[in-house]
């Protein structure tokens, strides 16, 4: 599966979502679910246990907002699955154009090996623009506030929690309220967190826009606490 939902309750509706490659450690069963626990961030809950597979070891990640697997290393051939940024490959097989793996041909523009880290997280960010807004998702298909930051830090080696709440709390050196924001800076709001682009503007995926979109800091305080969800809870830098 290229992603699977992640539910703390058996059968519930999604809370986070594990993208393919991703390990998890299967704690108990509650048939059709699986209770685990995910590698990436510890995140406890129930997968379907038909999303689950094989124990690959892991050489690259995907790069790009998306990629496609073929049945030849040929961009001509039929593909096979979509895969979002983040997911982790096992490639058997690397030729100039393409790199076999056990779920088909990937373009090797689309790869990188997994001990290759990014070093801008907000740019890591960008690649997510206009990406829909999807609560508690964590791929190309839809992305929340949360799913953003996390995408973004991991790719650039820094462990992230899934939820924003737990974000807030382990996530970087908190500010004063009257603290200059610089790129880079995340802001939090009760239930949503978003990334400074730079001292003006914010990068977040987020409901208003229903999808991750750029917007200036000021109007999005404003807006917010209109909305009735009060104002910033915390400013952060890592």
């Amino acid at each position: 599966m290229p992603v699977a939902n992640l539910n703390r309750i058996a059968g519930a509706h999604r809370d986070r979502q594990v993208l393919f490659g991703e390990r998890v450690t299967i704690l108990g069963r509650k048939d059709p679910y699986c209770y685990v626990v995910t590698e990436k961030d510890g995140y406890v809950g129930y997968l379907n246990h038909t999303t689950l597979g094989g124990d690959d070891k892991v050489t690259h990640r995907i790069n790009a907002l998306a990629s496609h697997t073929y049945t030849d290393p040929d961009m001509k051939s039929p593909d096979l699955m979509g895969i979002s940024h983040g997911s982790l490959i096992n490639v058997t097989e690397q030729s100039v154009k393409f790199a076999k793996t056990r779920l088909g041909y990937i373009p090797i523009q689309h790869l990188c090996p997994i001990e290759k880290n990014d070093n801008d997280f907000v740019e890591v960010a960008k690649i997510f623009l206009g990406t829909p807004y999807l609560w508690g998702g964590n791929s190309n298909t839809g992305i929340d506030c949360s799913g953003l930051v996390q995408a973004a830090l991991t790719t650039c080696g820094i462990p992230c929690p899934g939820d924003s709440d737990q974000q807030q709390a382990q996530l970087g050196q908190h500010l004063e309220a009257n603290a200059p924001i610089q790129k880079g800076d995340l802001l939090f709001w009760k239930g949503h967190v978003a990334i400074a682009a730079d001292a003006e503007t914010l990068i977040h995926a987020n409901a208003f826009h229903m999808a991750c979109a750029y917007e200036p800091i000021t109007e999005a305080v404003k807006r917010i606490s209109v909305q009735g969800d009060g104002y910033v809870t915390a400013h952060k830098r890592l």
